[in-house]
């Protein structure tokens, strides 16, 4: 389900433009967890996080026999806040999902969005993964040690990649990881790009000192050696990596990305019991057990008024950090 090379990028992205109108009415079965014409928005570039997500969710679906013919497309935008507004102004439609994470909280709040998840009809939280910390393969760095010493030297200098607007998880890790060291929020120079798919080819092509994204956006290329892995940001190591914490490298700090699914709007109680008894059916799959652990994904499981909970307290967490940050 990862996107492997550039040229693979392109091929998915020529589907996006090619892909059939938003609103689809399918036909078949509407018993148990069928939904005929379900479609999954990507509200980011091919081959980020959220894409990964959607497709391997759409594919582990179906394997399952949990329901059939899921389209995944892409509709990015403004750190994903595009997709937002798009999921908004389809109020009631039952055959619309859309993957989105802590970075979609962030952008609607850092580009001011008219439209919040809020907005949204919470379906569930899947997964939490921890980001890495990542060179290109003739990077100077070997370490995350010698990474930090030159960073600490000059900032500005060494321009840090993520694949999510400023407030999103690739945005606030790398803060974290400054103000742990001692430098000034203010002093990193952060290049946003949409999607963990557009900052690969910055980072292999040298164009950032290094980047951050999620664990399991990149495992194919560190596997290939095509990426220098230097660290994980969460509290413990990942297992099957080679790589220390943000702690052990002497970091004071310790942060996790998650991901879930949020559905339009206006739905009857029927239309989002069946999302999200698709989803509850997805996450007790073989099939989902397996691409979380082959992703380095961490079951998260969360529905319905909870997962809506959750969102409200991810908001006002990303409100005080950037405000502590002073961001």
């Amino acid at each position: 389900m990862r996107l492997r090379t550039p040229l693979a990028l392109f091929g998915a992205a020529l589907l996006v433009f090619v892909g059939p109108p938003l609103l689809s009415t399918g036909s078949g079965s509407d018993t148990g967890t069928q939904i005929p014409g379900l479609r999954f928005m990507v509200p980011n570039t091919p081959g980020g996080g959220y894409d990964i997500t959607a497709r391997t969710a759409a594919k582990n679906a179906e394997d399952a026999g949990l329901t059939h013919g899921i389209e995944v497309f892409n509709l990015p935008g403004a750190g994903g806040t595009v997709g937002v507004t798009r999921l908004v102004a389809e109020h009631g439609n039952g055959k619309l999902a859309m993957s989105m994470g802590l970075g979609v909280v962030g952008a609607v709040r850092t580009n001011k969005s008219p439209r919040t998840l809020a907005d949204t009809t919470p379906i569930a939280r899947l997964t939490e993964e921890q980001d890495i910390v990542v060179v290109a393969k003739d990077s100077p760095y070997r370490t995350i040690g010698q990474l930090l010493t030159a960073w600490k030297k000059d900032p500005g200098k060494i321009p840090v990649g993520g694949g999510s607007s400023p407030g999103g998880p690739d945005h606030l890790a790398p803060m974290l990881m400054a103000k742990a060291a001692g430098i000034a929020p203010e002093q990193v120079n952060y290049i946003p790009f949409d999607g963990g798919g557009e900052l690969l080819a910055s980072i292999l092509g040298n164009k950032v000192g290094f980047g951050v994204s999620g664990v399991g956006e990149y495992l194919d290329q560190i596997e290939a050696g095509e990426l220098r892995l230097l660290a994980v940001t969460g509290p413990k190591r990942v297992p099957g990596l080679d790589a220390p914490t943000l702690r052990e490298a002497g970091l004071d700090t310790d942060f996790t990305n998650w991901r879930g699914i949020v559905a339009p709007p206006g739905l009857s109680d029927a239309e989002r019991d069946k999302l999200v008894g698709l989803v509850s059916e997805l996450h007790d799959s073989a099939q989902w057990r397996e691409s979380m652990e082959k992703n380095g994904w961490d079951d998260a499981f969360l529905t319905g008024d909870d997962f809506g909970e959750f969102l409200d307290a991810q908001d006002r967490r990303v409100a005080t950090v950037l405000r502590e940050l002073g961001l």
